[in-house]
């Protein structure tokens, strides 16, 4: 059962950000991910879905994800869960958004993830990055301006990485100096193409069906970069059906070469799953350093 102190003040939050009085008469605890604790919340004004960690070992990491759901959000692109509020309350970090029920997969499904993915992939800006940092899993993404992708990977996601592995020692100096040896060669992998605002790890676990039978996602982790990361990241973990990506490809295409360079954008995700959980994830690592 969750504290009744904690219950008061997420209470009296609410009712602070939604300018009328919130009695929360329940909390039922759901399943969550490896960081939160996540919860639907009764109140006598509706439902909400809460999530909460711990504040010290997560900093800022509600505050980044409530400003980037908000980001999705304002494009009208794809569906989002609405952020409510975040905030602390003693030891624990919470964010509290819109409950969305599940529903049903309708037959048009995949289609229109996929054009709603290629809507929001369509949202520029001059650079590649974001405004602020924020996370991926638990660990930190970076998110500091390049005008060029291949900058922007090499520094903001696989160096930083590499070095995380290292200095825990779980990756060798040989293969810190493949990975930057590749980051050298990015310029001639990758062909040039303008930002795309990316949910940034896309995988089967962070989408749902919503009550429309439309595509909802959620567990942002947002910056403007290149929409084959979000693609290649679709393909990792399974749970997209081939339509999907036959869909996407119709509305969007991808430049030409896009099937050579999966591996190379499953580099990110392998080495945060890798420093994050260790095990079989190098072998995955190795075998894209490899064949590049």
């Amino acid at each position: 059962m969750m504290d009744e102190t904690l219950l008061t003040n997420l209470g009296t939050a609410l009712s602070r950000q939604l300018g009328v009085k919130i009695q929360i008469n329940r909390t039922v605890s759901i399943a969550g991910g490896d960081i939160n604790d996540t919860y639907r919340i009764e109140s006598n004004e509706g439902q909400w879905f809460l999530k909460m960690n711990n504040a010290q070992k997560y900093p800022g990491m509600f505050a980044k994800e409530y400003d980037g759901l908000q980001t999705l959000a304002r494009t009208g692109a794809i569906k989002v869960p609405q952020p409510i509020l975040y905030g602390t309350a003693g030891p624990h970090a919470f964010l509290v958004t819109e409950l969305i029920e599940k529903g049903r997969l309708v037959s048009d499904f995949w289609e229109n993830f996929a054009a709603s993915l290629a809507q929001l992939h369509r949202h520029s800006q001059p650079n590649f990055g974001y405004h602020t940092s924020n996370y991926i899993g638990n660990l930190k993404q970076y998110n500091t301006a390049y005008s060029s992708w291949p900058v922007f990977y090499a520094m903001n996601r696989l160096l930083p990485l590499a070095r995380e592995a290292y200095d825990q020692q779980k990756m060798d100096k040989e293969t810190v100096k493949q990975l930057e040896l590749l980051s050298k060669r990015l310029p001639d992998i990758f062909p040039s193409e303008p930002p795309s605002l990316i949910h940034g790890d896309l995988w089967s676990g962070n989408f749902m069906v919503g009550n429309n039978g439309k595509a909802c996602i959620y567990d942002p982790a947002v910056y403007y970069g290149h929409r084959e990361m979000d693609l290649a990241m679709t393909r990792l973990f399974g749970g997209f059906d081939t339509r999907f990506h036959y869909a996407y490809q119709a509305v969007f295409p991808l430049s030409h070469g896009w099937q050579s360079r999966i591996g190379v954008c499953q580099l990110y995700p392998l080495l945060v799953h890798y420093v994050i959980f260790g095990g079989s994830y190098f072998s995955d690592i190795k075998e894209v350093l490899n064949e590049f």
